[in-house]
């Protein structure tokens, strides 16, 4: 699903204008990036979550090389 698919969707469903259903879903999705850019998570209840990992550096193989 796209983000033109949700707001096709939640348009059809709430009655709302697609322009003012784009722009609730654009200021949704800058408004979890940044707050992931603080480095604050975010929790959506019956939803899911938004978290960033830290994670081990991984080692690079060349398979043909052996």
């Amino acid at each position: 699903m796209t983000k033109a698919d949700i707001v096709t969707e939640i348009a059809e469903q709430t009655g709302i204008e697609k322009v003012a259903v784009q722009a609730t879903v654009e200021a949704f999705m800058n408004s979890v990036k940044n707050s992931l850019t603080k480095g604050d998570n975010v929790y959506l209840r019956g939803f899911g979550s938004f978290i960033i990992k830290e994670r081990a550096e991984k080692t690079g193989r060349n398979i043909s090389k052996k």
